[in-house]
């Protein structure tokens, strides 16, 4: 199994950054890590996914101002969030899965999520 370990959410200001990191630990059974987030009543929704390869999905809500980036060799990713609004309020939620294809996908993992509050 693997076990994932997030920090940095908290509060900030409208139009602030924040950076969330999430370390997997344990076994290493996953090429995609990512951010999912959950505001209270809605769906837990994609916010940004990324491949042992760098490569890179993000939500169209935050495409110009969130960053993910991972770092194998630690097993790591970071999500670096700038230009924050009212609406990224939520919890964020990491994730990390073996995908075969995009619609295959095996050892599906969650963090424990980490609230991330913006404040005008």
């Amino acid at each position: 199994q693997v076990q994932l370990v997030e920090s940095g959410g908290g509060l900030v200001e409208a139009g602030g950054s924040l950076s969330l990191l999430c370390t997997a630990s344990g076994n290493i059974n996953f090429n995609v890590m990512g951010w999912y987030r959950q505001a209270p009543g809605k769906q837990r929704e994609l916010v940004a996914t990324i491949t042992n390869l760098h490569v890179t999905n993000y939500a169209d809500s935050v495409k110009g101002r969130f960053t993910i980036s991972r770092d194998n060799a630690k097993n790591s990713v970071d999500l670096q969030m700038n230009h924050l609004k009212a609406a990224d309020s939520a919890i964020y939620y990491c994730n990390t899965r073996y995908e075969y294809t995009s619609r295959i996908f095996t050892n599906n993992t969650w963090g424990q999520g980490t609230q991330v509050t913006v404040s005008s």
